[in-house]
């Protein structure tokens, strides 16, 4: 386990929030700062991020996480299916606090460091500990407005679990990499089998951040 003075190196290689954090954030970057700060250091040492993505942790991982509520409409109920270290769920709750968030997680050890973020930061998300596909979470979550995910599962497979806990009408907004067309195409299949409708993509963050995000757009439509 790193000792204090390696938690106090891992927290000064994150650097300060570049400028596009406070237009993402506006009067809430400091708790932004906060989480940033707690993923490079106990996100690091309870093994949710590696030590090198420390640098990175603004651009790669919170802004590029936060940029997604560019897509979600006001007031929405929106899932983060496996959440992890709080990606891309936290950074959205932090910067669009009208929304509702709900944290789904298996394991116990992230479940936890999720729930102790969330409470340290009072952010008012609900912390959950569950897979997606079981029938019991289904029936404790269903009926959400926005599902989302992030480097998770294929997109065949994040279908089936993810458009089962979205409403018919609302929609699955997962954080997808740049192959995303062609999983789109590939996964055409289970998509629909899901109750998916035609998917479309769109990139966010593109006048913010320096890496903007893919967003796979599917809507729940039976």
């Amino acid at each position: 386990m790193p000792d204090q003075d390696d938690a106090n190196l891992q927290s000064s290689e994150l650097g300060e929030p570049p400028a596009a954090a406070e237009a993402v954030f506006g009067d809430r970057l400091p708790l932004a700062r906060a989480y940033a700060e707690f993923l490079a250091t106990a996100g690091i040492e309870r093994g949710l991020l590696g030590p090198r993505e420390v640098p990175r942790i603004w651009e790669r991982h919170v802004l590029n996480s936060a940029v997604l509520g560019e897509v979600i409409e006001d007031g929405a109920r929106v899932i983060d299916v496996g959440s992890g270290a709080g990606l891309p769920g936290i950074p959205l709750a932090i910067a669009r606090p009208d929304l509702h968030v709900q944290l789904l997680e298996p394991l116990l050890r992230r479940y936890n460091f999720l729930a102790e973020i969330n409470d340290q930061l009072e952010l008012g998300c609900e912390v959950v500990r569950g897979r997606a596909e079981e029938p019991a979470v289904v029936k404790q979550l269903g009926g959400a407005d926005v599902v989302t995910s992030r480097a998770v599962a294929p997109l065949g497979k994040l279908a089936k679990w993810s458009l089962p806990l979205v409403r018919v009408g609302g929609s699955m907004k997962a954080l997808k990499g740049g192959s995303v067309a062609e999983e789109l195409e590939r996964d055409a299949r289970e998509i629909r089998k899901a109750g998916g409708g035609n998917g479309t993509i769109e990139m966010v963050g593109e006048s913010k951040v320096a890496e903007p995000t893919h967003v796979i757009i599917i809507p729940r439509i039976k």
